[in-house]
């Protein structure tokens, strides 16, 4: 990236964090993503080799150092960051998202972001198999497994093979719309855009298990700028 030729801070902040997908890296570490594959699970359509340039280029930079697992941490540096990537996600969440456009429906994304806001406190004491199917998917994979337990989350392309307990059918954007804060779940219950099937009782825990996106309380300029349920 070529240098904006200023000694403006904010210019030479720009020339370490304004590449493509920069930003996006860093997010992905706040959120507890360490490790490489994590990472970039995080950024599913950022190639591996660009997100290792990208990773050097942190290092480089002192904003990441490697741990001794061999695993990406932020520095102290780095931690400082957090005011400018929480004011950009609660900017774009008030301005920038007035609609889920069919190039934002990547159900990798919305898997890996759920994983981490499971609530573990309220989850059965047991082993629980939660399959989801997403109806209107034109990239990546329709059906996904969370595997809960009090002590982790994984997410799965394939069966876990331990017996599901709760099916969630939903349409991706309405889940997304959900997921976001748009449009409450019980909302899209009611319409059948999302449908949970299982026993009555983990029926009625699901939505206490699905706590939503960090940004989904963040007010907006009106009731206008919110994307209807069942558009698109």
């Amino acid at each position: 990236m070529r240098g904006y030729g200023q000694f403006c801070p904010v210019a030479q902040a720009l020339e370490v964090l304004g590449e493509r997908w920069t930003l996006l890296v860093v997010r992905e570490l706040f959120s507890g993503s360490h490790r490489f594959n994590e990472i970039h699970r995080g950024v599913p359509l950022m190639s591996p080799t660009l997100l290792s340039q990208r990773l050097r280029r942190l290092q480089r930079a002192g904003i990441v150092e490697r741990g001794p697992a061999g695993d990406y941490l932020l520095t102290g540096a780095g931690r400082e960051l957090w005011p400018v990537v929480e004011g950009l996600g609660v900017w774009g969440q008030r301005w920038a998202r007035a609609e889920i456009r069919r190039e934002h429906l990547d159900p990798s994304m919305l898997m890996w972001d759920m994983r981490r806001r499971i609530d573990l406190d309220a989850i059965p004491a047991r082993r629980t198999v939660i399959e989801l199917r997403f109806r209107g998917v034109e990239r990546g994979h329709a059906v996904w497994w969370l595997l809960l337990d009090r002590a982790n989350v994984d997410v799965c392309l394939s069966d876990p093979g331990f017996g599901v307990d709760l099916l969630v059918d939903a349409d991706l954007r309405t889940m997304i719309m959900v997921w976001m804060g748009d449009v409450p779940l019980t909302d899209a219950l009611r319409a059948g855009r999302v449908v949970v099937t299982g026993t009555p009782a983990l029926e009625r825990a699901f939505p206490r298990w699905l706590r939503l996106s960090v940004l989904a309380g963040v007010e907006r300029p009106g009731s206008a700028a919110r994307p209807a349920l069942g558009t698109g």
